[in-house]
């Protein structure tokens, strides 16, 4: 069984400036690697293809741990779901997926995560996952029990730089193996969802809501669809709240203005909608986030419905969280049939619960899509020198599995640091360096590699 669930997280946000923006032709964007995508089945020893033609890679590029399979495999309906991957003890706190050879550009990190007490000891595991540096999901035992049993998918967009890798690293609370059953990664335009405007390459946008509006649940790995970021959609059905009655819209009609640089939203996005049975009615939608975070929240609209084309026909107003934010005339923006988006920049919410509503002025509400980002800024790693300096340490002195030595070797701050080594930020706060290393207990054997020399923050050895 496939569900869609983006998990919470526990973090400080530094504050952005709040944006709120309608856009019908996007800005011009540097070219990225369109179409380069991968698809890591963890667990499993071989390559398949899926039902939509997808080409899943044996399990690779992983530090260390185990395989695994759910308990009950025939109930869920892909093979990347079955298998699985987790990190016992032994092979450390701290284990990653190091993805080589990535140009630089934005990418969605797609993971599916079940236990379905693959170990039989029904005990769902306590474990952070973070992308680079950064901390993007926490799992939290005891887990929901359909949580536990069906698995969730949860996804984000994140830049990778000069580094030339996706780092995707797990942690272990107390002895709990983290588990995780595929990954996937999709190149992404570096420009999209205005990222000039939330901070460039210093934000995270984790998914905390993806809705298609009056359509089923579609996109890559759950349809036939395509969408070329690899974002999947959910159906905004489980999220309505109020009492109006809805009514969903579909046409066949080409919608102009998709698939348009930086963000390529598909056009099928726009051929399905919800609107308010009666005029001037109201649509209303929640949607599950954490607090004190900021959330940059996307609307999606096109006017598909035959009978109103003139200017003034369908007027409502748009309120997040009983903010009054503006007035749309999707008509008036756009036309019919094309494209119309709006978002807007929620600061430091201070609810649970993010709430998007369209109250009707003339005539009744329409929305064709919503999305719902947290902005994690990212937090700093090691200087890329030291990092050599260590990892070549650590193949020099044959440090064991059992020692964590992967991935950063000081991040993310909200972990411990690589296990006898201590760290510090920088002069210019803007990275970690390592001011010491303790391993006489450890009883390891062998050389200290040259490049110790580029560890030249160090005072203890």
């Amino acid at each position: 069984m496939s569900l869609f669930h983006t998990l919470p997280i526990f973090l400080c946000i530094i504050f952005f400036t709040s944006t709120t923006t309608s856009t019908t032709l996007p800005p011009s964007s540097p070219s990225f690697p369109s179409g380069l995508s991968y698809h890591i089945d963890c667990g499993s020893p071989t390559n398949s293809t899926d039902q939509f033609n997808t080409t899943w890679l044996s399990d690779r590029y992983f530090s260390g741990g185990a395989t695994g399979i759910v308990s009950e495999p025939l109930r869920f309906r892909h093979g990347h779901e079955k298998t699985l991957r987790f990190f016992p003890i032994s092979s450390g706190k701290k284990n990653c997926y190091t993805i080589p050879n990535l140009p630089p550009s934005r990418y969605l990190l797609r993971t599916f995560v079940v236990y379905d007490n693959y170990d039989g000891r029904s005990h769902p595991p306590s474990f952070d996952v973070a992308i680079a540096a950064t901390v993007v999901f926490s799992w939290r035992s005891p887990w929901p029990q359909s949580l536990a049993r069906d698995g969730a998918y949860a996804d984000l967009f994140a830049t990778i730089t000069a580094s030339s890798e996706a780092l995707i690293c797990f942690y272990s609370f107390a002895t709990d193996p983290p588990v995780v059953s595929s990954i996937e990664l999709f190149a992404a335009d570096p420009a999209s969802y205005d990222a000039a405007a939330i901070g460039k390459n210093d934000s995270v946008l984790v998914n905390y809501g993806r809705l298609s509006c009056g359509s089923k649940q579609w996109g890559p790995g759950f349809s036939n669809d395509s969408d070329r970021f690899g974002r999947s959609w959910q159906s905004d059905s489980d999220f309505r709240t109020g009492r109006s009655k809805v009514r969903a819209m579909s046409t066949r009609s080409r919608i102009s203005g998709t698939e348009q640089k930086p963000n390529y939203f598909p056009e099928k996005l726009y051929q399905t909608a919800a609107t308010a049975e009666e005029g001037g009615g109201v649509l209303e939608y929640e949607l599950s986030v954490d607090a004190k975070l900021d959330y940059l929240v996307w609307l999606h609209f096109a006017e598909i419905e035959e009978r109103v084309r003139r200017v003034g026909e369908r007027v409502f107003d748009v309120y997040i969280n009983d903010d009054n934010l503006t007035r749309v005339d999707i008509y008036k923006q756009v036309g019919g049939f094309a494209a119309f988006t709006w978002h807007h920049t929620v600061k430091n919410l201070s609810s649970s619960v993010l709430s998007v509503k369209l109250v009707g002025v003339v005539g009744a509400p329409l929305i064709c899509g919503i999305e719902n980002y947290a902005l994690v800024p990212s937090d700093p790693s090691t200087v890329p020198e030291q990092v050599v300096a260590m990892k070549a340490l650590k193949d020099s002195l044959r440090v064991p599995e059992r020692m964590g030595w992967n991935g950063d070797p000081c991040a993310p701050t909200n972990w411990d640091a690589w296990e006898g080594v201590t760290c510090r930020t920088s002069k210019n706060n803007t990275a970690l360096v390592i001011s010491q290393i303790d391993l006489g207990s450890q009883g390891l054997k062998g050389s200290i590699s040259d490049q110790i020399s580029l560890l030249s923050d160090l005072v203890s050895l």
